[in-house]
């Protein structure tokens, strides 16, 4: 039988390498792999459906799948994670000193449905009451202006979200204390150019997020893998073809941290931070697949609601393909 041929875009992540070398080949498919940033994959494939599979926003697929006729389906493996309590920076103008006093401020945020910015403020939301319709959310490019919301959104009227002016940055109004705070998935520059004027709210962030996931269990998952429906519909066996892929690139990135004669990445004390991970999250630290992840999807889905994107809590089974629910094993 041929091989399908699939296009598939995706940040170049170790945990993906083995499927951008050929190391690893998803069973009956040739892939087309593109190395893109994030931000031009999302905008690519959510706005003109550029690729066959790619690397998705946890929360703008969430945004499709209550639009009518949603275009993708997404498989359980989550090439982003990140524990987001490092990324709420403050003006030093702001006063704030803890969680609480983000209350009645103006915080910024490229999208207001950007998934980083969903765990940030449902985080604050649980961990320290701070309620997202307390607050005004200011929405435009962080270093660069003219950015706008990748998916038009129609909130509740009690969310207040607001679009800065066409040539000004959330970097700069931040340093120059025009807003309050900011929540993003990238530091903002001046955070290193003009530390006196721009810090994090949690500067011990390391302790704060062991103790959250210590407390939770919660990873945060930022991406998700997404197949255009079209092609799934044509071929469902390949959703889990391209699980299994992932899984085995990912396996072989586990090991690879753990070899010491010749360290993988540049980090000198990479042994070190792989073991305390291990001590801290156990050996699989990462997972993909619906078992070890429904808590954490769950949590996610119900900060989407809370927040005006979904019209109603998504379930797990209406987010994945059900060919990836059942891992089959010898």
């Amino acid at each position: 039988m041929a091989r399908l041929s699939l296009s598939l875009a995706c940040w170049g992540y170790d945990r993906t390498e083995a499927l951008q070398t050929g190391a690893v080949r998803p069973d009956g498919i040739d892939l087309n792999f593109q190395v893109l940033d994030v931000e031009e994959t999302f905008f690519r494939m959510l706005r003109n459906r550029e690729f066959d599979v790619a690397e998705l926003s946890m929360s703008s697929y969430c945004v499709t799948l209550g639009r009518e006729n949603p275009g993708f389906i997404a498989i359980p493996v989550f090439p982003s994670r990140f524990f987001r309590h490092s990324c709420i920076f403050v003006s030093a103008k702001s006063g704030i000193e803890k969680p609480e006093d983000l209350v009645g401020k103006r915080i910024g945020v490229p999208e207001y449905q950007m998934t980083a910015p969903v765990w940030i403020r449902g985080i604050l939301q649980d961990e320290y009451g701070v309620d997202p319709a307390s607050v005004t959310y200011v929405t435009g490019g962080e270093e660069e202006p003219g950015r706008e919301e990748k998916l038009k959104l129609n909130l509740p009227e009690k969310f207040k979200v607001q679009p800065i002016g066409p040539t000004q940055t959330l970097t700069r109004m931040l340093a120059d204390g025009e807003i309050d705070a900011l929540h993003a998935a990238r530091a903002p520059s001046t955070f290193y150019s003009e530390p006196d004027k721009v810090r994090r709210l949690f500067p011990d962030f390391v302790d704060v997020e062991k103790a959250y996931f210590a407390k939770t269990g919660i990873f945060p998952i930022m991406h998700v893998v997404a197949i255009r429906r079209d092609v799934y519909e044509k071929n469902r066996w390949i959703a889990q073809a391209l699980y299994k892929a992932f899984t085995e690139a990912q396996r072989l990135s586990y090991e690879h941290l753990l070899v010491s004669a010749s360290l993988k990445t540049m980090l000198p004390w990479q042994i070190a931070a792989v073991e305390d991970t291990i001590a801290t999250m156990g050996k699989a630290w990462w997972p993909y697949g619906i078992d070890k992840n429904r808590h954490v999807i769950e949590t996610f889905t119900r900060y989407h609601h809370e927040q005006g994107l979904s019209p109603r809590q998504l379930t797990v089974e209406e987010m994945f393909a059900p060919e990836t629910f059942a891992e089959f094993r010898i």
